[in-house]
C-alpha cells in the first residue's frame, strides 16, 4: 500500500475498509440517494486516530465508530477529487484492530455517478428510471468511500425503492421484502462476497445457466435475442483464463443516454443498445482482468484495458477463426500508431512553447505486421485505397458489388481507414452513398464512422442525420465525435450548439460536462 492515488483522498496505507453494509433509499421525487454506509476497517499502523474518506457533493449527517459518536468535518474541496471527510476517531486504534465506521449521508441531485430518468425518457413511459456509473471516480458522488481501485472490499446491501420497480447491484441477490416504513416500497437485498453500486429495472429473460439480461418490458425480447452467445463467450474465456468465480454474469441494457458501450461490474455487465455482440468478449474479460485483478491506480488504468483487449482477442480467435483475430490485432496496431502520432505533434507543441522535452523517434509499429494474415486487412485497405485516388472520372467504377464478401467489421475499419486521411471530395461521398447506401445501416459503428465521413467532407444533407446520432444515444464514442465534427462544419457549428443545449438535460452528467467543454458551453 506504499503507493499513493493521486486521484484519492483516502490513505489506505493508514487505514482500510474491508466490508461495507450499505443501507439506502432511492428517492425519486429528490433526485437523491440516503442511507448509511457501515464500513468495517482495519488499522494498517498504530496509534491511529484519524481517517479520511472521499467524498464528492454529498451532506453527511452523522458519523459513528464501534457505535460512538466521531468528530467529522470537511476538508478543502478540490476542482476533480471532490471534498475529503475527515473523520476524528472516539478511540485509538492499534495496526491490525478492526473498527465499523457508520456514516449517514445523503447523494446531490448534481451526483456526477447518477442518471435520474423521469417515465417520458424511457421506453414504456410509466416509471422513473435510475442507473449509476462509478468508474473511473465518482463512486465518492454516490456514498463516501475510499475511492481508489487499490482498495477491494465485499458488501451487503439493502436498497428501498418504489414496489413497481426492481433494483439490481454487481452482486448476488439475496432475497426482497416489504419495506417496513413505507408500504409503497420494497426492500432488495445484495451480497458481494468476492472482494472487488447499480440500477433500477423491470424485467429479465434467461439465455443462459448463468446468464440473465435485463431491460425494459419493451426491450427485454430483442435483447435476449441479440446476446444469446454469452455463454459460448465465457465457456472460451473459462478455457483461457480459468474458473469464472462471480457465479452470475448478467447484462443489463440501459438507456441509450448510458455514455460507454459497456461497463464490466461484478456480476452485473452494462451496456448500451448500440453494443456489437462481439464486444460482449472484451466486458467478459473484464471478469478477469479488471474486476478480478485490478490496477492499483487509474495512473495506471492501460493494464485493465491492455490485458482486457489481449483476453477480448483470444477469445476472437477461438470463436471466429485466428484470421479473425490477426485483422483485430493489426486494426488495434493503426489505432496506436495514430495516436502516438497525434501524441507527437502535441508534444512537439509543447516542446516549442515551454522548451527542451525529448520524445524518443520509434516508429516500431510495422514490424510485427509480417506476424500476421493480412488477408481481412488487405481488403480493407485496397477498397479505401480506391476511394482515395479515384478521380471524378473513377467514380462510375464503384458498385455495390465491391462489398461482397466484406463483414461488417470489415467496413468499419474500411470507413476507419478513410478518416484517417484528408477529407474526401463531395462528390465521393455521394456516390459512395448511391452505391453502398451507407444511410440504411443498423449498425451504430458503420453509421458512425459514415456520418463522420460526410460531416468531414462537407456534405450539407448529413447534418440532421448526425445530429439524429449524436443525440439519440449517449455513447460518448460516438456523441462527441460527431460533435465535435458538427461544431467544426461552418454550416452546421450554430445548429449543433443549439441542439446540444436543448438535450443537455436529457444527458449523463459526465457526458454533458465533455460535449459542453467541446463545443465551449462550459457552464
Amino acid at each position: 500500500m506504499a503507493a499513493s492515488d493521486p486521484s484519492s483522498f483516502a490513505s489506505p496505507s493508514c487505514c482500510l475498509t474491508r466490508h461495507l453494509h450499505l443501507r439506502c433509499r432511492v428517492d425519486f421525487g429528490a433526485h437523491a440517494l440516503r442511507g448509511t454506509a457501515a464500513f468495517t476497517t482495519r488499522a494498517e499502523r498504530d496509534a491511529l486516530r484519524c481517517l479520511v474518506l472521499d467524498t464528492k457533493d454529498l451532506q453527511i449527517f452523522k458519523v459513528t465508530a464501534n457505535g460512538q459518536d466521531a468528530k467529522f468535518a470537511f476538508g478543502e474541496k478540490h476542482s476533480f477529487k471532490g471534498t475529503p471527510l475527515e473523520i476524528t476517531l472516539p478511540f485509538e486504534m492499534r495496526r491490525g484492530q478492526e473498527a465499523i465506521i457508520e456514516v449517514s449521508f445523503e447523494s446531490s441531485p448534481k451526483s456526477s455517478a447518477l442518471q435520474w430518468f423521469t417515465p417520458e425518457q424511457t421506453s414504456g413511459k410509466k416509471h422513473p428510471f435510475l442507473f449509476s456509473q462509478c468508474q473511473a471516480n465518482h463512486c465518492r458522488a454516490i456514498l463516501p468511500c475510499q475511492d481508489t481501485p487499490a482498495v477491494k472490499l465485499t458488501y451487503y446491501a439493502e436498497i428501498s425503492v418504489p414496489k413497481e420497480l426492481v433494483a439490481l447491484m454487481s452482486a448476488g441477490r439475496d432475497g426482497e421484502m416489504p419495506d417496513p416504513e413505507d408500504s409503497s416500497r420494497k426492500i432488495y437485498r445484495f451480497s458481494q462476497n468476492v472482494s472487488c453500486l447499480t440500477g433500477i429495472f423491470t424485467s429479465n429473460r434467461k439465455i443462459g445457466p448463468r446468464t440473465l439480461v435485463w431491460a425494459e418490458k419493451e426491450l427485454v425480447d430483442k435483447s435476449a435475442y441479440e446476446f444469446a452467445e454469452t455463454e459460448a463467450m465465457l465457456q472460451t474465456a473459462e478455457d483461457l483464463a480459468g474458473p469464472y468465480v462471480w457465479g452470475q454474469y448478467d447484462l443489463l441494457v440501459l438507456p441509450p443516454s448510458f455514455p460507454y458501450g459497456g461497463m464490466e461490474n461484478p456480476c452485473l455487465t452494462f451496456v448500451t443498445p448500440t453494443l456489437l455482440v462481439s464486444v460482449i468478449a472484451h466486458e467478459i474479460s473484464h471478469s478477469w482482468t479488471g474486476n478480478l485483478v485490478t490496477n492499483k491506480t487509474w495512473e495506471h488504468f492501460w493494464l485493465n484495458e491492455g490485458h482486457t483487449v489481449y483476453l477480448e482477442r483470444r477469445i476472437g480467435g477461438r470463436l471466429f477463426g485466428e484470421q479473425f483475430r490477426h485483422f483485430k490485432a493489426l486494426g488495434g496496431w493503426r489505432q496506436l500508431q495514430n495516436t502516438v502520432n497525434i501524441l507527437k505533434v502535441l508534444l512537439t507543441l509543447f516542446s516549442c512553447q515551454e522548451g527542451d522535452f525529448l520524445f524518443p523517434r520509434c516508429d516500431p509499429f510495422f514490424i510485427i505486421f509480417d506476424r500476421y494474415d493480412m488477408t481481412l486487412t488487405n481488403a480493407c485497405v485496397a477498397l479505401s485505397q480506391r476511394w482515395i485516388k479515384a478521380t471524378e472520372s473513377d467514380l462510375g467504377s464503384f458498385s455495390s458489388a465491391d462489398l461482397k464478401g466484406i463483414s461488417s467489421h470489415q467496413l468499419i475499419e474500411f470507413l476507419a481507414l478513410l478518416l484517417l486521411e484528408a477529407p474526401l471530395p463531395l462528390s465521393h461521398v455521394k456516390r459512395m452513398q448511391q452505391v453502398y447506401d451507407f444511410n440504411a445501416t443498423g449498425n451504430s459503428e458503420i453509421r458512425f464512422r459514415w456520418l463522420r465521413l460526410c460531416i468531414q467532407s462537407k456534405w450539407e444533407e448529413a447534418i440532421p442525420l448526425a445530429l439524429k446520432m449524436a443525440t439519440e444515444q449517449g455513447r460518448m464514442k460516438f456523441t462527441r465525435p460527431l460533435f465535435r465534427d458538427l461544431y467544426n462544419f461552418d454550416k452546421s457549428r450554430d445548429l449543433a450548439v443549439k441542439t446540444f443545449l436543448e438535450h443537455r438535460a436529457c444527458m449523463h452528467p459526465v457526458t454533458s460536462m465533455l460535449v459542453g467543454k467541446d463545443l465551449k458551453q462550459d457552464q
